[in-house]
């Protein structure tokens, strides 16, 4: 599969790599506004940023998210997700996603399952991924990641990943796999409104790269503000989230100086178990 050969991986490649690789196991606006910071927060989008991170749901929740890079159609990608927590067994996700066009696109399919223990929770996941170039064929591999979260001390919260740590193999040509990727970082909350999240990442065929956000609610709770960066491609993020009820809409926008804008849009819902 020459990837090499397509105009649309050539202009990705000026994008970098990492960035790309990121939109493997990234989703979320509210990711998205902290600089895609998000390793140590459990909420529905964890089963594809930590999947650990989905033993803290209570109640069944579903979303969409919906993101487009630098005002490109071929930069688009878009995600659904759906958890069910159970008692004493676990909380269990489905994920599909699809990035891309018709020249070239990545599509996934991923099962994961997360349990607490005590004040810590471990996940793992498989993902079945495709990569598609008009003309070469598609090529799938799958995908195993674990991940672990847990509060320390109050208020103070640790995340880890490690994303294809079976390094899965797309195509002999090249050698061509998915990233792998290692990520952890922490969260603190100084005060009920104020969350501060920091994280690094490191794709292990790249240098690693820093990012980190800040949420604070107002509105008795029903507005979150947020905002980010990320070292990755030099990028500053801002967003917004609002509660209504059990539905919970994010938004988010990125601006690099090289590429222009990002926007994410993310919509979820919690169910009555």
């Amino acid at each position: 599969m020459k990837l090499l050969f397509t105009p649309l991986f050539v202009f990705t490649s000026i994008v970098s790599h990492q960035a790309q690789a990121q939109q493997l196991y990234s989703t979320g606006a509210r990711a998205a506004a902290l600089g895609g910071a998000a390793v140590a927060l459990p909420d529905l989008w964890a089963l594809q940023n930590n999947v650990a991170g989905i033993a803290g749901l209570e109640q069944p929740q579903a979303g969409a998210y919906v993101e487009n890079r630098f005002g490109i159609q071929a930069f688009t990608t878009v995600a659904l997700q759906a958890v069910l927590p159970t008692e004493g067994y676990g909380s269990y996700g489905l994920s599909v996603s699809r990035f891309g066009d018709e020249l070239y696109s990545q599509q996934h399919i991923g099962l994961g399952v997360a349990h607490r223990l005590g004040q810590f929770s471990l996940g793992v996941k498989a993902d079945v991924w495709q990569v598609a170039v008009k003309s070469y064929g598609s090529e799938k591999g799958v995908a195993l990641s674990v991940g672990g979260q847990g509060e320390i001390v109050p208020n103070l919260y640790v995340g880890a990943y490690a994303f294809n740590l079976n390094q899965a193999k797309l195509s002999a040509f090249e050698d061509e796999r998915l990233p792998t990727v290692m990520k952890a970082g922490l969260a603190y909350r100084p005060a009920p409104k104020l969350l501060l999240i920091a994280e690094t990442e490191k794709d292990i065929d790249y240098d690693a790269s820093f990012k980190a956000g800040i949420e604070y609610q107002v509105l008795k709770d029903k507005l979150a503000l947020r905002t980010g960066f990320n070292t990755l491609i030099n990028k500053l993020t801002f967003g917004a989230g609002f509660q209504a009820r059990q539905l919970n809409v994010a938004y988010a926008f990125g601006s690099t100086t090289l590429l222009g804008f990002s926007h994410h849009l993310s919509v979820a819902y919690q169910f009555d178990q």
